[in-house]
């Protein structure tokens, strides 16, 4: 099959490549995000990173080479987000070598001095026996103690609406992703004629597809309206994310539906997370598609009442 990117990857590692910064202007709850510079030194950090699926383009030339088509129809990326990026540094992807007709492999990303970037799996259709990555590490989560920003939420809880989404060319995704797709294909680090209007023309759908990094913008764009964060203000971060196609892939200028549901709970030294599984359906059809688990960070220093409230509930 020919490849639709422009260079095919001869070995099952690409080139170090600069991605960009994106969202330095992006909005939630009436303040910037960890994106932005400033609010990013506030909280100890060098400068504003790159959102973690950022990365994920850099592994789709590797996994298209492994799978074929079948990696844009019922490819699944499952992904631990260890260190932070900032713009100008070189980041390198690797895709560990499948054994002969298995349709699993482990993956990672590195900095160009070989600083981890990210940890995970890929497969294409099912991958039972293999959990993936998130998968296996939800199964290892111990309950949290006390949680004091996420105190209000539960497992089992699910978003408040169906909400209804779509992603075109020009289409501004609102303040969480203040850029278009085409801004994106502008910038991103592994080009796909697919991706195009005129290229995804020739696809094997007859239609273009949205980038893997893109369906984390496209489902999160209307987060806010799931209803299912903790108490604000307060700062947050992808600590992993998951991405799975079922019948895939996803189109550009077509009607979705998405349903959220909390999966688990959990805390660290300076995070508490909510991890959310988000079902996308094709509109009018109702099919499933696709689904993602977010692991969504949220920093403790930056809720401002959280030791007074830590101690009113005896936790600290």
């Amino acid at each position: 099959m020919t490849s639709p990117f422009s260079s095919t990857a001869l070995h099952l590692c690409g080139p170090l490549r600069q991605p960009r910064q994106m969202l330095a202007e992006q909005r939630y709850d009436g303040h910037k995000s960890i994106h932005d510079d400033a609010m990013a030194e506030g909280l100890g950090l060098r400068a504003g990173p790159i959102e973690g699926p950022t990365h994920f383009s850099q592994f789709d030339p590797l996994l298209f080479h492994l799978f074929g088509r079948a990696w844009f129809e019922t490819g699944c990326i499952s992904a631990h987000y260890q260190n932070m990026v900032v713009e100008g540094e070189s980041v390198r992807a690797f895709v560990e070598p499948p054994a002969p007709g298995a349709a699993f492999v482990r993956l990672h990303a590195e900095k160009a001095d070989g600083t981890p970037v990210l940890t995970g799996t890929a497969s294409v259709g099912d991958a039972s026996p293999h959990p993936h990555e998130l998968q296996q590490r939800i199964a290892k989560l111990r309950p949290p103690k006390g949680l004091v920003i996420n105190r209000d939420l539960k497992v089992g809880q699910r978003g408040a609406v169906v909400e209804k989404i779509r992603m075109g060319y020009d289409q501004h995704m609102g303040d969480h992703y203040p850029f278009t797709l085409a801004d994106k294909l502008e910038a991103i680090t592994e080009p796909c004629d697919w991706y195009t209007p005129e290229g995804g023309k020739a696809s094997p759908w007859g239609r273009p597809i949205i980038p893997t990094e893109m369906i984390s913008v496209l489902l999160g764009s209307t987060i806010a309206d799931a209803q299912l964060g903790g108490r604000k203000p307060a700062v947050g971060l992808f600590a992993g994310q998951e991405i799975r196609l079922i019948r895939g892939p996803l189109f550009v200028d077509q009607d979705y539906e998405l349903e959220r549901e909390i999966i688990a709970l959990s805390e660290s030294a300076r995070t508490e997370s909510v991890w959310v599984r988000t079902k996308v359906y094709e509109s009018p059809t109702r099919a499933l598609v696709a689904e993602m688990i977010l692991n969504g960070a949220t920093m403790k220093a930056s809720y401002p009442n959280y030791e007074a409230e830590a101690k009113q509930l005896g936790l600290a």
